[in-house]
This record gives C-alpha cells, structure tokens and sequence, in this order.
C-alpha cells in the first residue's frame, strides 16, 4: 500500500492534535510515510508539535515527522496538504464578534458582517499556501477547511482557477452524525443523503438507510420538538451549541420538506441572535477560555511526562472527514461526499460560476459533482443574496474597494441598512489595518 507524506499548515491549531490522532487512527486505510507541521507563529505550533511528537514514537515511530516555519522545507515533497489556518487567531475573532454587536447586529465567526471580516483577511492567507504547494509540490492536493469556507472559495476559483484545491466543511457531517442518533442508527455512514446549497447555508432534501428507506419522517418528527438535539447528548455539548441545535425546529418550520445547516439561524432570526448575545463574552472567549486552555495544558503536560497519557487529547470528528476525502484522491474510492465546487450546471436554475455545497464523487481526478436539478424559490432567492455577498468580498478585496465592501456588509442579510453597514465597516478597518488590503 503506497504511503503519503502530508504537511498540516496551520500546526498551531488547537484542532492539529485531533487530525494527528486520526491520521493515526486510519494508518490501515491511509497510511503516512512523513507528517509535517507548518505555521508562520513558531513558538505557537512548537507547544503542539513537541506534543504530538511524544505521541508519534509512542504509536507510529516509523513516520517521519517534523516541524517548521520554512515554507520550502514544509511544502517540498508532501502529497497532501492539510489547511486550517486562523488569520489574526482568537483574539480578531473575538473583534469580529464584539464589533458588529456594537452596532446591533449579530457576531459570529462565518456569518454575517463578522465572517466578511475574516475572509478579508483569510483569502490572502490561503493564496499563500496555494502558492507554496505549488511552487515546491506542483503534484500535491490541498484538503482546505480553513474559514470562512465560502469566502475562501470564492476566492481560490475567481484567483487560482487551476490550484488543485478541494474546500470542505465539517458542519453537515455534524448534524448528519444527530440525524443518525435520532434515526436509530450507529452512525451517518449508515444515511444515504441529497443536499445542497451555500457552505453554511444549505439543506437536505432526501436521507435514506442503505436500504432505500426514508428516514425523513422520523428525524421530521423529533426535529419539529426538539431540533437537532438528540435523545441522550453523550459528549455534553456546551450551551451556545446546544441553543443553536435546538433553535434549527424553528429554521426548519420556514420549509419542512427540508431539513436546514443550523447556520441559517443567523440569516433567518438575526434579531434572536442578538438578543440572546452577550456584547461582552462572546464565542471566542469561551473557546480561550475552554478549548485552548484545555488542548495547550494537555500538550504541555504531554511534553513534561514524555508520555501521551499524561494528556487528554482527543480525535476530532471533523478530522475524519478530511482522512475521508483524501484516501478518496489517494485511492481512487469514488466515495460520496459533500463539498464546494463551481456550480457548473448542477443546480439547474442556479448562477453556474457560484460555490455551491452539494455532493460529489470523488476520486484520483478530483470531485465529480452530481446534479441537483432545479431548486425552490425561496432557497433560490436567500442563495443568490449571499453568492452575491462572496463575490463582493472576493472584488473588494482584489480591486482594494471600499464602495464594494460596503456593498457586500449591506447585502447581507444579517445587517438592517446601508448606513449600519457602514459604521460597521469603518470600524473593521480599523481593527484590521494589519491584516486587510488597504481600501480606497
């Protein structure tokens, strides 16, 4: 079985561990020959890789492992590279969430006024790394899930239009994991389903067993009481995500032939969201506060005791997904799995150049998109909005415009009125001086 060398860029990530984990999990159907981390903050990715290393001679001492800031040394020879960077960290995510909230107007990580922000400073980010692979690994694959995906996108189809990139997202596989909790069944693989739409900004329209039946009036049943919370929460989710999944009975009551991505709950009830925000702790302090204390305290109580018990790091389940799609290239599986791609035709009555979420079969080639066929109105109609969104953020920061980015936080549904928008924005530049295009 031939083995593969994969770089994870963004090795600071409090998510890396988890994707370690797993690519040591599935050695038996995606084996490794060498991982390599890559992150442009040294000291950050050092706390992590010294970790995961202790983990790798325990588990795996013949894959060769090693960690760098170097982009040469990082994309030279690798097969795969493995994205989930964070322009500007947690600290400008929790800007992206307080500044909007300032305004009325809802904080969140993708969505919304919050989420163009992060595009702004992701897209140039990720062209980075395109850049790099293909200058030292012009053969290698790039598995992206670094956010906000959509924008990202957008930006690698309009900018690097031949980059072998795949971008993909864990949110479905998620909710498709309640679904199947809520089914009956041990596990999504069970589910056979048709989904399309925006990343963050989708629906199922049809989930069967493997058998062919239809599993949507009983998921139907629950969801309209409970929305995607399942009958016994086993892994305790925190009370933010918990609001979110129970909030998708009123998402899905708009359209109940469908199930909808929880993230429409921004799009749909921004005025709930608010109210139910706090301007002063928002989303990003509970993930400093929890998430990152917690993986940095295992990493480094890893390191002291030269042993990986000494720590609690876990897989991660949107890891899986991301060893999914690349045993599928490797390996030629034809798996079938959700992810962005140019439209092309598949949804019939769709913008053909828009990144829409739908799935595919993927192989040795790449993703081969399955048609959709005509969609509704209604999802037609909040789709266009928010491709024309993308786009304008894409444009603003290409052509360094102003006008265009005030055009894109005015079209989002999320955001009252031109003049809010605005302020807003005036507000953003001055938080992202750093790390955006200067715009005129």
């Amino acid at each position: 079985m031939k083995k593969f060398s994969v770089v994870v860029a963004g090795g600071g990530s409090t998510f890396t561990p988890g994707i370690v984990l797993m690519l040591l999990a599935n050695q038996h159907r995606f084996p490794l020959r060498a991982l390599k981390f890559y992150d442009n903050d040294g000291a950050r990715q050092e706390t992590l890789a010294e970790a995961c290393k202790v983990i790798l001679k325990e588990q795996a001492p013949e894959i060769e492992f090693s960690y760098t800031t170097d982009p040469k040394e990082a994309f030279t020879d690798v097969d795969f590279v493995m994205a989930h960077i964070r322009v500007g960290k947690y600290p400008m995510r929790e800007k992206d969430e307080k500044i909007p909230l300032r305004h009325g107007v809802l904080g969140q990580e993708t969505c919304g006024p919050g989420g163009i922000a992060y595009g702004m400073r992701s897209i140039g980010g990720v062209l980075e790394l395109v850049d790099f692979m293909e200058k030292y690994s012009p053969n290698a694959w790039m598995l992206n899930y670094s956010n906000p995906a959509a924008i990202v996108a957008e930006a690698t189809r309009k900018l690097r239009p031949n980059a072998k990139i795949l971008n993909i997202c864990d949110m479905p596989i998620g909710i498709e994991s309640r679904m199947a909790q809520i089914a009956g069944l041990k596990d999504r693989k069970e589910m056979r389903v048709r989904y399309y739409g925006l990343n963050h900004f989708g629906w199922w329209t049809s989930i069967e067993d493997k058998n062919g039946n239809d599993l949507m009036p009983k998921i139907r049943e629950h969801v309209a009481k409970f929305g995607y919370v399942p009958p016994s929460d086993e892994h305790g989710t925190e009370a933010s995500w918990n609001d979110t999944f129970s909030k998708a009975k009123d998402v899905w009551a708009l359209d109940p032939s469908t199930f909808p991505n929880t993230y429409l709950k921004y799009y749909l009830f921004p005025d709930y969201v608010v109210e139910h925000s706090n301007p002063e702790h928002t989303r990003a302090n509970e993930v400093m506060e929890h998430r990152e204390k917690h993986v940095f305290g295992s990493c480094n109580a890893i390191i002291q005791a030269g042993k990986s018990s000494a720590g609690e790091l876990e897989i991660d389940e949107h890891a899986s997904y991301i060893v999914d799609l690349a045993a599928a290239i490797a390996f030629n599986t034809q798996e079938r799995m959700l992810l962005i791609v140019p439209n092309n035709g598949a949804i019939n009555n769709f913008d053909p150049e828009a990144m829409v979420e739908i799935p595919c079969l993927v192989g040795k080639s790449g993703p081969e998109p399955l048609v959709v066929g005509n969609i509704p109105q209604f999802q037609k109609g909040l789709m266009s909005q928010q491709v024309a969104v993308e786009k304008l953020v894409v444009e603003a920061w290409e052509e360094g415009s102003y006008v265009k980015l005030w055009q894109a936080i005015t079209l989002s549904k999320t955001v009252p009125s031109a003049s809010v928008a605005k302020a807003i924005l005036d507000d953003l530049i001055e938080a992202n001086k750093e790390y955006w295009p200067e715009l005129k």
